[in-house]
């Protein structure tokens, strides 16, 4: 069986997929970009305030379905310019105990949904 998970703290699908899916003990978390729920408004300021904003709206779905950073197992990042790879990696890192991180793979791409510069998915355990 599985569960979808929703939450309004974190902004709403822009096409045919749930933020995320329950199954079992597991969560597969559909990618994030830095949308803020509230005002529906993309946040691409600085690459550091994009970024955060990612990691708040995983930090919502992952509070929708009883879990923390502390659950997550993998993650994926896709980014628009690799010369942005250490400022995404520091604001990533703040959200995660070094010692517990997740497996984690990290990939330039040609172009992400609304031009973003980064765009975070997840998966976590319970």
């Amino acid at each position: 069986m599985k569960k979808i998970i929703f939450t309004e703290k974190a902004p709403a699908p822009i096409g045919p997929y749930n933020q995320a899916v329950l199954s079992g003990n597991t969560l597969y978390a559909s990618g994030q970009i830095a949308i803020n729920p509230e005002s529906g408004e993309l946040v691409t300021d600085n690459i550091n305030d994009e970024t955060n904003q990612v990691m708040k709206n995983i930090a919502a779905i992952l509070e929708a379905a009883d879990m923390t950073f502390e659950n997550v197992v993998k993650s994926t990042i896709f980014i628009m310019d690799m010369n942005n790879f250490g400022a995404i990696n520091t604001v990533y890192g703040s959200y995660f105990n070094e010692k517990t991180a997740p497996a984690r793979e990290t990939v330039q791409v040609a172009c992400l949904p609304k031009n973003v510069n980064v765009e975070i998915s997840i998966i976590a355990v319970q």
